[in-house]
């Protein structure tokens, strides 16, 4: 357990990149994420053999899912933004929640120059990074249903095959939400994603 508050502070301590979530005109919508670069020399000294691996689950919307591996756990994030860039960054953060790591700001609003991106020079002076925070227990790691992960690989199969037909933009819409929280929530999603198939 130790280890994994150790975790937790290294995804704590790298909440010092922005991901641009959303553009309207030249404002755009910026969201606090871990910088992987930060991030990955911490994880480096707490686990040797600690692994990301990423998923694109759509490029238009780009919708990405970033899976980290530590000390034996594996947690998931998933997430949409802009680009994909920034579709990875949201996703690290929304993997970084699992571990019980809240942003220290909400979403907010910025001015945005195609060229420059989006304008965060004063929001990291303005939102510093607590370095300490009182001891928390981490949320328990979900319970692994054998029958839930027998329907999550059920519907990324599905979902290779909505890329390969070119359908993954639509598949992308119904995956936002996830994978379903339960047994009958994700064969519902299944239905929808193998209609749009058979389409």
């Amino acid at each position: 357990m130790a280890d994994l508050h150790r975790v937790r502070d290294a995804l704590r301590a790298s909440m010092t990149a922005w991901a641009t979530l959303d553009l309207r005109g030249d404002q755009a919508r910026v969201a606090l994420a871990p910088d992987l670069d930060v991030l990955a020399p911490q994880l480096d000294l707490l686990d040797p053999a600690w692994s990301l691996t990423w998923a694109c689950d759509s490029v238009t919307p780009p919708v990405v899912r970033a899976r980290l591996t530590g000390h034996g756990v594996v947690r998931e994030g998933l997430a949409a933004a802009h680009s994909l860039p920034d579709a990875k960054r949201a996703a690290l953060a929304d993997l970084a929640r699992t571990y019980g790591v809240r942003p220290t700001s909400d979403p907010v609003w910025v001015e945005y120059d195609p060229e420059d991106g989006a304008n965060t020079t004063e929001l990291e002076t303005d939102t510093p990074v607590p370095t300490e925070t009182p001891e928390r227990p981490l949320p328990p790691e979900p319970p692994r249903d054998p029958q839930m992960e027998k329907a999550r690989r059920h519907i990324e199969d599905l979902l290779e095959q909505l890329k390969v037909a070119g359908r993954g933009g639509e598949a992308a819409r119904i995956l936002m939400r996830g994978y379903g929280e339960t047994l009958e929530e994700s064969r519902a999603i299944y239905k929808e994603l193998h209609a749009i198939l058979k389409g």
